[in-house]
């Protein structure tokens, strides 16, 4: 039996969406002088804090039923497995508001089994928030696929971190999937292939395993394209068998 479900838009207030607001940055952003060094500095911290006085203030006179409902609890629909890139905001890219999406954001969206964190929040968005729908989100110009396609070191904790995504890379070296491609398309492919391999580490986590076959939790893969700021939305569905076997491999309890 197929237990997935399509990935419904989120609605947006027809008048009061918040996100907006990150696309009109505060004035306040440019440049001032420092008293102490007299060199020309951009206090952007500061002018961080300033917006968000104006979006407090915009969200208290415009919409305070949703500030209080936010004070009272969350109840998201859907989980969130994306990347750290600053040009990747959830809740702008799609037009959600303060409560819509529960996070989880890591350099290139990096899913494993053993890692804690990531795990920690599938298994309290899955068992206490009850949410809907798991996605998986990859993105183009993403600078740890990048990393990952070359063969320099990065440094620090980075090169142990990225070695799934350069696993991957091997996979489609070694099958020719990137064979003739320009870096631009070989980037692409590994960032889709990564969002697929996340999604199934997902499928396979025995909460999401219990949630997917009681209550039809659905989950899905994603890539966001930066330059047009459109999600396209990854093939990644199960066949019957493919299923069965999911089941019978991780199912516990």
């Amino acid at each position: 039996m197929d237990t997935s479900i399509s990935l419904q838009p989120l609605s947006p207030h027809p008048k009061h969406n918040y996100s907006l607001l990150l696309f009109h940055p505060n004035p306040s952003l440019s440049s001032t002088k420092n008293p102490t060094t007299n060199k020309s500095t951009t206090d952007a911290f500061h002018a961080l804090l300033a917006q968000n006085k104006t979006f407090a203030k915009k969200a208290q006179s415009e919409n305070a039923d949703l500030l209080a409902k936010c004070a009272k609890g969350q109840s998201p629909s859907t989980l969130w497995l994306g990347c750290s890139d600053s040009r990747c905001p959830e809740t702008t890219l799609l037009a959600a508001q303060p409560g819509d999406v529960f996070v989880h954001r890591n350099i290139a969206n990096i899913i494993t089994s053993h890692d804690m964190s990531s795990q920690s929040v599938i298994y309290y968005a899955i068992n206490y928030l009850k949410v809907q729908h798991v996605v998986v989100a990859g993105h183009t110009s993403c600078g740890g696929v990048a990393a990952a396609l070359g063969n320099n070191v990065v440094g620090g904790t980075m090169d142990a971190w990225l070695m799934p995504v350069r696993e991957l890379r091997s996979q489609l070296l070694e099958s020719g999937v990137l064979e003739g491609l320009g870096d631009k398309e070989k980037a692409l492919k590994l960032v889709e292939a990564n969002v697929k391999r996340g999604v199934d580490v997902v499928r396979r986590n025995p909460e999401v395993v219990k949630a997917m076959e009681e209550r039809g939790v659905g989950v899905h893969g994603v890539v966001y394209d930066v330059g047009s700021g459109e999600l396209k939305e990854l093939e990644t569905g199960e066949e019957e068998e493919g299923m069965r076997k999911r089941l019978e491999n991780f199912k516990v309890g």
